[in-house]
């Protein structure tokens, strides 16, 4: 199985990113830069979904709070995106990586048109061996996922998921601060018992999502289980691991038990 080239999307959280300060745990990001690095090189095709560009953009505006009003948020991921972007090509670069922004909203991923176009793109640097790094672009989407007129990313675990199915990825990994799916909240029930792999979203496994995370993140296991949702029924696997240990991904990729793993089952994608 570890011989096999797949294709693998990668998404990391913000409390992976950034220390609790929203300033960016550049430590953290060499870490998991390097073993995507080296996974590309070693034939796999990579896909990374990124998560950060506010809270780093808080740090970087000098504001000591995450902004409550809709267009502070837009110009923290303003600044923050680009703070992001331009850390990653820097380390990137330094195992010989090419990447390629790609920032994204619902009407991108739901109009036919132009999700067509978004897959040829993301299949055309995929075969140069390049890998995109995405986001969803916050400065104009935020507006309709925070009224909820149009949510349909909302979150990077979803967003994740659709870029998944969009690309047909065999794997999504979401990297979070949190081991996997538990059957019992971990830090109330010290009995609390990691499931490594999940089959079907049943209601039982579904009653176990928490609520959302740190202050610097959005998502919670609810969002996470949401994205499972998308990538099983798209053929693809899902693992949820603890971010904090990047180098996970190679035994993931491999098939072994870190993590949760959601088995898409027998119908995988092609």
């Amino acid at each position: 199985m570890n011989e096999q080239k797949r294709r693998v999307v990668v998404k990391v959280g913000t409390s992976t990113l950034t220390h609790s300060s929203g300033s960016l745990d550049l430590r953290s990001m060499e870490r998991l830069v390097r073993v995507l690095a080296d996974l590309s090189g070693g034939g796999h095709e990579v896909i990374l979904v990124t998560s950060g560009a506010i809270a780093v953009g808080t740090a970087r505006m000098g504001l000591d709070e995450r902004p409550r009003a809709l267009r502070m948020k837009q110009a923290a991921a303003a600044v923050g995106q680009c703070r992001m972007m331009h850390i990653y090509d820097k380390l990137f670069s330094e195992y010989n990586c090419t990447v390629a922004q790609i920032l994204l909203t619902g009407e991108d991923v739901e109009d036919p048109v132009r999700a067509e176009h978004l897959k040829n793109t993301f299949a055309s640097l995929l075969e140069l061996g390049i890998i995109p790094v995405v986001n969803e672009n916050d400065s104009v989407s935020s507006a309709e996922i925070e009224t909820g007129r149009h949510k349909v990313l909302g979150d990077n675990d979803t967003l994740s998921a659709i870029v998944a199915e969009l690309c047909g990825a065999e794997l999504l990994v979401l990297l979070s601060d949190i081991d996997g799916l538990y059957d019992a909240d971990p830090k109330r029930d010290p009995g609390a018992r990691l499931l490594h792999r999940v089959e079907a979203l049943t209601p039982e496994i579904l009653e176990m999502a928490g609520g959302a995370g740190t202050w610097r993140g959005t998502g919670g296991m609810t969002t996470k289980l949401s994205a499972a949702k998308i990538a099983m029924e798209a053929g693809c696997d899902m693992v949820i691991t603890n971010g904090q240990r990047p180098e996970d991904l190679y035994g993931i990729v491999e098939g072994q038990d870190i993590g949760t793993r959601f088995a898409a089952g027998k119908g995988g994608a092609q």
